[in-house]
C-alpha cells in the first residue's frame, strides 16, 4: 500500500526524535520537514529542507512577546493559542488541503515549545503521524555550532591558490566533478569573493552560511585531501569560521600561475552578465576611491564607460588585485607551495587544469 494512501488514524500523539548528529539529517524520512516559527525566523535560518508555515507572523509574535513581558504570561498563553489555532486553520485550508493521511511531517520550532507542539497536535488529530524535533532549531544550531566552531577539519586541507582571474572557483568544481573532495566557501556564500563578486539572491546570513558549511563538513571523508579556494578571512560578508581559516592559512598550496593576459581575457567572460548590469560596473569602481589616485580611478571609469571590459579586468590586476596579492603571499607564506603553470583558462581546459591539481595536492 503507497504511504500516501494509508487511513489516518485520529488522535495519536506526536512522536518525538532527537537529531544527534548533523549527518544524521540526510538519513531523515520525512514528507516534509515544517518549521513553525515567524517568517524572519526562518529567513535568517533554518534547517535544510524545511518549509516555512508560521503558526504566528512576525507582527503576531512581537505582540504576544509583548503582552508576556508588560502583561502577564497567562494572558500571552491566552492570545498565542488563539493565533497559533487561527493560522493552523488556514494552513489546514490551503497549503495541507491536499495531502492524503499517510503523509508523515516532521515540525519544529525555536527550541521544541509550544508553537511546535500545538501545531503537532492538531496535526496528529487529524490523523498524520507527525514528529517533533527535540530541541527545535536550537538543537540544529548547536550541532552547526559544534561542526565550524569547536571540532577541528578531519582531513587534510589543500588550498588552491593563484591570482584574480586564475579561474580559481571552475578549476575547483572540475576537481569536484572528477571525483576530488572540495569545500566551495564562494558556492556556499553566494559571493565570488571581491568587489565584484556579488551574485543573485544576494548572501545568506552568516547562521545560514555556517548551516551550509556544517553539513559539507560532516560528510568529508577524513582519510582524503580537502581543497579549498583560496580566500580572505570573509567571503563578501560572511565570515570564514575559526578553525577553518586557521587550516586553510596552514595549509599547503597549489598555485595556478596563469598570465596576465590570459586572467583578463577570462574575467571578461566570466563577468560578463554582471558587467552588463547598468551602472554596476561604475558603482563598484566608484568604491575604490579612497584606495588609489583620482587619475586612475578616472581611467578605470573610462574603460568600464567604454565597454573595453578586457583592458578594464587587465589594468585592475595590474594596479589593484595583483599588488594586494603579492603583499598577502607574503604574511601567509607556508611551506609546500606548488606552482603550476596554466597558459590559458578555455572551458575545454578546465578538466585537464583540474587534473594537475589533484596530482600535484595529492588527491
Amino acid at each position: 500500500m503507497n504511504r500516501n494512501d494509508a487511513s489516518p488514524s485520529a488522535g495519536r500523539e506526536p512522536a518525538t526524535l532527537l537529531l544527534g548528529t548533523i549527518a544524521a539529517l540526510d538519513a531523515l524520512d520525512f514528507d516534509a520537514i515544517i518549521d513553525v516559527r515567524s517568517p524572519a525566523e526562518f529567513a535568517e535560518d533554518h534547517v535544510p529542507g524545511a518549509i516555512n508555515l508560521p503558526v504566528l507572523s512576525n507582527e503576531e509574535r512581537a505582540r504576544v512577546g509583548t503582552i508576556y513581558k508588560q502583561v502577564s504570561a497567562f494572558d500571552a498563553r491566552k492570545i498565542g493559542a488563539a493565533l497559533v489555532a487561527r493560522n493552523a486553520a488556514l494552513h489546514l485550508e490551503t497549503a495541507l488541503s491536499g495531502l492524503s493521511g499517510g503523509w508523515r511531517p516532521m515540525v519544529y520550532c525555536w527550541r521544541g515549545g509550544q508553537r511546535s507542539g500545538s501545531f503537532a497536535s492538531i496535526l496528529a488529530q487529524v490523523g498524520w503521524r507527525v514528529t517533533l524535533l527535540a530541541g527545535g532549531y536550537k538543537s540544529w544550531r548547536r550541532l552547526v555550532v559544534a561542526e565550524v566552531q569547536e571540532t577541528p577539519l578531519r582531513p587534510p586541507v589543500v588550498v588552491l591558490d593563484g591570482n584574480t582571474g586564475s579561474a580559481k572557483t571552475e578549476v575547483l568544481a572540475a576537481v569536484a566533478a572528477a571525483g576530488g573532495q572540495v569545500i566551495d566557501l564562494e558556492g556556499l556564500a553566494n559571493h565570488r569573493g571581491s568587489l565584484f563578486g556579488a551574485m543573485p539572491g544576494g548572501q545568506p546570513s552568516q547562521k545560514a552560511f555556517e548551516g551550509r558549511l556544517a553539513r559539507v563538513l560532516a560528510r568529508l571523508d577524513p582519510a582524503r585531501p580537502v581543497l579549498v579556494e583560496a580566500e580572505s578571512s570573509r567571503v563578501g560578508d560572511l565570515i570564514v569560521p575559526r578553525k577553518l581559516w586557521a587550516a586553510m592559512c596552514a595549509a599547503p598550496r597549489v598555485r595556478l600561475a596563469v598570465p596576465l593576459e590570459a586572467r583578463a581575457e577570462y574575467l571578461a567572460r566570466a563577468y560578463a552578465e554582471a558587467a552588463a548590469e547598468p551602472g554596476r560596473l561604475v558603482a563598484t569602481i566608484n568604491q575604490m576611491r579612497r584606495l588609489h589616485p583620482a587619475e586612475t580611478i578616472a581611467d578605470w571609469l573610462a574603460l568600464a564607460e567604454a565597454g573595453a571590459h578586457a583592458a578594464l579586468a587587465r589594468a585592475l590586476m595590474h594596479e589593484h588585485y595583483d599588488p594586494r596579492y603579492g603583499r598577502q603571499r607574503i604574511r601567509h607564506a607556508v611551506a609546500g607551495e606548488v606552482e603550476l603553470p596554466v597558459a590559458r583558462l578555455y572551458p575545454e581546459d578546465l578538466p585537464g587544469i583540474a587534473l594537475r591539481v589533484m596530482a600535484a595536492a595529492g588527491m
